[in-house]
């Protein structure tokens, strides 16, 4: 399996890997808020979630789908966290079997069912070490100015009354990475666990190398400022910052150990441990989108090598 991203279901195939064979695993997981398809893990079959209004239809890319309300519409919507909750718990103790006593988990999951994935692995036996704060330097915003809803309604009272408010959330420049770590075992510390297994510490050189922000660095801070550029586009639709991923990658684990990315989507985290000199290995269901990651990874191959041709030409 190794240097690999293998087609497939993710909760099946990582019962082949061998147990305390992973030094982290990093994933962007499918947060569960039915951004489409794939990320519909619940039962629910109310037929207006992730409908759309003639209004919406006609307000552009932002409004297409619509979401949940957070009172939600039935007692069946009201059930979608907890099912959100009892898939990561489907998959958590592979996750825990398959780490290094003291390894990483990065995951990303979403603003909304967060807390239930951290229950989930906290279930499963992880230590929930840390939520990082990825600031964004640009995110859509979907907050609709609810004046404009009033002058829709022929009611210029209230559309004045309430100018300047808006409907649903602020702009989401705030994502949260959730930082687990494997228990060590005991009878010795972790210092001791970092010798043994190779695993537990984390390096502050990362933060500085690819931080954009120095100030950050100097206070070693929990807030991660890594900006998306245009190369970080057009693979998937929630396609992560190639940097980002090398950041994470780059603070817990060393050249040559292994990284697994259960949830590869495009690719990106295999893409930054090839980078990086670390082996990878990735899963996706979606063959589609697995060809994808496959051909990007066949790609930065190909880079790597000019790159390394390029060098020893010019070595004098």
């Amino acid at each position: 399996m190794i240097n690999k991203i293998i087609e497939g279901d993710s909760i099946e195939l990582i019962k082949k890997i061998e147990s305390e064979s992973i030094h982290a695993i990093i994933s962007d997981i499918p947060y569960g808020i039915g951004y489409d398809e794939w990320d519909i893990l619940h039962t629910n079959t109310n037929s207006a979630l992730g409908g759309s209004s003639i209004a919406q239809q006609e307000s552009g890319n932002l409004f297409k789908r619509r979401g949940k309300p957070l009172n939600g519409w039935s007692e069946a919507d009201k059930k979608i966290p907890i099912e959100y909750q009892e898939w990561c718990s489907s998959w958590a103790c592979d996750w825990l079997r398959v780490l290094k006593p003291g390894a990483s988990c990065f995951i990303f999951a979403g603003r909304r069912y967060a807390h239930r994935c951290i229950v989930a692995l906290e279930d499963a036996g992880f230590t929930f070490k840390d939520m990082l704060c990825w600031e964004k330097n640009r995110a859509p915003h979907r907050a609709q100015r609810i004046s404009s809803v009033y002058d829709r309604r022929s009611d210029p009272i209230n559309a004045q009354k309430w100018m300047g408010w808006r409907l649903a959330n602020l702009r989401p420049l705030f994502e949260p990475i959730l930082w687990f770590q494997k228990p060590y075992k005991t009878g010795g510390t972790i210092a001791d666990n970092v010798l043994y297994n190779g695993v537990g510490a984390w390096n502050e050189t990362a933060l500085e190398l690819y931080n954009n922000f120095a100030e950050i660095y100097k206070i070693q801070s929990n807030i991660i400022k890594v900006k998306t550029d245009k190369d970080d586009q057009g693979y998937h639709v929630a396609q992560k910052p190639l940097r980002l991923m090398e950041l994470l990658i780059h603070l817990v684990t060393l050249e040559q150990q292994i990284i697994l990315d259960p949830f590869v989507g495009s690719g990106t985290t295999c893409v930054a441990a090839k980078k990086l000199g670390r082996n990878y290995i990735g899963f996706e269901i979606d063959p589609k989108i697995a060809k994808a990651a496959q051909k990007r990874l066949g790609e930065e191959t190909v880079k790597q090598l000019n790159m390394s041709e390029y060098a020893g030409r010019n070595v004098k």
